[in-house]
């Protein structure tokens, strides 16, 4: 790879994990519903559709950082502050998997595999956050139905719109999606 084209490709990454840390954050701040449910009350947002749609499209990297960042830093904004180092790593970890499984397997059931598998992190991260941040391990089981029925929000719109979306970016930007 020349020099001309490693600089094109970093600027591509950076790029584009910005756009989708944005757009995570925005989805995450903007698009969402408080639960009177939990210990702490909960929040159903749709902040996991850009992320799974970074991390599918562009791979691991790109979720991992951009997942983990725009949502911490929904956390940090928006007085849910004490969650923000664990939404970093839970998140993170989230958009990491997603973009290596689909890195790996670049087919629409490989999708769903790859969301049902960040469900499961999202479960167990945010479980070990409420048993800290609660000293309780019993009330953190409250927040599983919550955790399912956001992730399965997010994966019922991603996986209708990420077979077009593939397809344009495979058009418009060939050698840079996954």
């Amino acid at each position: 790879m020349t020099q001309k084209q490693n600089r094109n490709s970093s600027l591509f990454f950076l790029t584009i994990t910005a756009l989708m840390t944005a757009l995570v954050y925005v989805f995450t701040a903007f698009i969402n519903i408080k639960l009177p449910i939990a210990a702490n009350g909960g929040l159903i947002h749709l902040g996991n559709v850009p992320l799974f749609i970074g991390a599918i499209l562009f791979g691991r990297r790109v979720g991992a950082i951009s997942g983990g960042i725009g949502m911490a830093l929904f956390d940090l904004l928006s007085g849910w502050t004490v969650w923000a180092p664990f939404t970093l790593v839970t998140v993170g970890l989230m958009g990491y998997v997603v973009g290596l499984i689909c890195e790996r397997k670049n087919k629409f059931g490989w999708y769903i595999v790859a969301i049902v598998a960040a469900c499961a992190i999202k479960i167990v991260g945010y479980y070990i956050a409420e048993a800290v941040i609660y000293q309780n391990l019993v009330a953190p089981f409250a927040s599983i139905p919550g955790n399912i029925v956001q992730i399965g929000c997010a994966a019922a719109v991603v996986l209708v719109v990420i077979v077009p979306l593939r397809k344009a970016a495979n058009k418009i930007i060939p050698s840079y999606a996954v």
